[in-house]
This record gives C-alpha cells, sequence and structure tokens, in this order.
C-alpha cells in the first residue's frame, strides 16, 4: 500500500488545502453546505494532481534515476510496473470525471467553472509535464498558477467571491515554495549533475535573488490584504497584526533555505520544521478568533 501511495504522492495532496481559503477567509467554516462542497472540490483536486503526479514520474523515469532522492520513486525504482501504473492512471480519470458530475448532481447546480478549472489545471500540467517544466521562468510560473487554481476552485464551488489581493497573494506565495525547490535541484546538481535541462536557466544566485524578491512581495501583498476596505470591513483592523505570523515563518523559510542550505522540497520543510508548523498554527487562531470571536 505504501508504494501506491507515493506513487499518487498523498503527502503532497496538502497543497490541495488552499482550497479551502475562500471558505476560511469568508467565515463560512461551520457552514456544513459549503464545507461539504469544500471537500468534495479537496477530494476531486488531489485525485486530479495524482494523475498529473502519475503522468510526470511516468514521463521521468530514466532522468528520476539518476536523481539521489528521486530514484525511490516508485515508477523509477521498478516497486510498480509501467503498465500498472498506466491502469491506476485511467482509474483515477474514470473516478474524477464521475465525481464532477456525481457533485453537480448531489447539490443540484451545474458547476461549470469549477470543471473547467480542474480541466484547465490537467492540460496546463500536461504541457507542463511533456514541454513546459524544460523552459526556465515558465516552469515555476506554472506551479504558481497551480495554486492560484486551486483557491479559484474553492470559490467556484461554493460560490464566495475572492479578493484580487488574495489570488495575488496565492500566486506570490507559491512563486516562493517553486524557486526553493528549484534552488534546492541546483544544490543537489553541484554533487550528483544536472537532472532537469531548466536547471540550464537558473543557477544558485539568481535563485536567491529571486527567493527574496518573491517573499518581500508576498509580505506586501498579505499586508495590503489586511489593509483591503473588504477585509477590515469582514474582520477587525486588529487582523493586520496577523503579519508578525506571516513574516516570521517567511523568515524562517529563508533561514533554512540560504543559511542552513536546506535542499529538500519547500513541502519537506514546513513538515519537519517546528519554529514554521507553530507559527502557522498561531496565524490559523488568531484568524479563527477574528473571524468567530469578532465581539
Amino acid at each position: 500500500m505504501k508504494k501506491y501511495l507515493k506513487l499518487l504522492r498523498v503527502e503532497q495532496w496538502v497543497k490541495n488545502l488552499f482550497v479551502f481559503v475562500p471558505l476560511f477567509f469568508s467565515g463560512n467554516i461551520t457552514n456544513i453546505d459549503l464545507l461539504v462542497k469544500s471537500i468534495f472540490a479537496f477530494v476531486i483536486f488531489s485525485l486530479a494532481a495524482s494523475v498529473v503526479y502519475i503522468l510526470n514520474d511516468y514521463n521521468d523515469i530514466e532522468a528520476d534515476r539518476k536523481h539521489p532522492e528521486k530514484r525511490r520513486r516508485p515508477l523509477a525504482s521498478g516497486a510498480i510496473s509501467k503498465s500498472k501504473a498506466i491502469g491506476i492512471l485511467i482509474g483515477l480519470v474514470i473516478t474524477d470525471i464521475a465525481l464532477v458530475f456525481f457533485t453537480q448532481i448531489y447539490f443540484h447546480e451545474y458547476l461549470w467553472k469549477f470543471a473547467t478549472i480542474i480541466g484547465f489545471y490537467v492540460v496546463m500540467n500536461l504541457a507542463y509535464t511533456f514541454r513546459l517544466k524544460h523552459v526556465p521562468i515558465i516552469d515555476i510560473f506554472i506551479i504558481a498558477i497551480g495554486f492560484v487554481l486551486r483557491v479559484l476552485a474553492g470559490g467556484y464551488i461554493t460560490g464566495i467571491s475572492i479578493s484580487q489581493w488574495a489570488i495575488l497573494l496565492t500566486f506570490v506565495l507559491a512563486l516562493v515554495l517553486a524557486i526553493g525547490k528549484r534552488r534546492g535541484e541546483l544544490i543537489n546538481a553541484q554533487v550528483s549533475g544536472k537532472t532537469r535541462r531548466a536547471l540550464d536557466g537558473y543557477n544558485v544566485q539568481f535563485a536567491d535573488i529571486a527567493l527574496s524578491i518573491s517573499i518581500t512581495l508576498a509580505i506586501v501583498c498579505y499586508l495590503m490584504f489586511t489593509l483591503s476596505p473588504e477585509v477590515q470591513e469582514r474582520f477587525h483592523s486588529r487582523v493586520f497584526y496577523t503579519v508578525i505570523f506571516v513574516v516570521f515563518a517567511l523568515l524562517r523559510y529563508l533561514q533554512q533555505t540560504l543559511v542552513y542550505n536546506r535542499t529538500e522540497s519547500p513541502t519537506k520543510i514546513v513538515y519537519r520544521d517546528r519554529y514554521i508548523q507553530v507559527t502557522l498554527l498561531l496565524w490559523v487562531a488568531a484568524f479563527l478568533i477574528q473571524i468567530y470571536f469578532k465581539k
């Protein structure tokens, strides 16, 4: 079972929690109907993401076998055969399409915008897998756009509008994660050799500068988000002080990357770093208080 979970990259499903962003920030997390819709969106997006992961691993088998970490992936290591992986992929596609139709029937709504987002995500990542991941800059932009699509999917399925600052903030934060991942690959490439063609368009110095710029933009976007009239009205003016948690978490991530030279993916850093985890919990708690205990 473990090898199949690794094939689906279930640990990466944490990224799909972004579909809950509209529900959380609108103060409707206790609305059971909208919560169930968001859960459906999470499951559908997670299965779609797993389809992309399998295709990517299938396409990169030979390159992954030369990578110090990726060679342990089920397809690269031979733990799962190509034919079995294709069978699982087809099953996921059928299941995902069926879930989209079931969701529309269950909620008696025509969720064409949500379905379009899912379809666009898959098509975009197909282009990424077979061509665009080899094009520097465009590759990290596609990763960032993927996170924006998650937020839009959560908004469309629940009917909750999303502020422009929230969309821009999501994009920039995702850009931080994508650049951090490329930086880690560059560091590993100095030891084991380059395993991705797009790395020809990067170097560590560029990645460090791009990472610093993106983190600065993320802080500015979050600051503007908290100061926007709709956010101030929906929550409380004290929401501005949650910037402290965001700045600390981003600086901690920057420290792990630039000072301690952590080369693992940003997702793994978040999983392993207690400081970032505690800061995220405090940030969530602060927002919960602002939203649900406003008085």
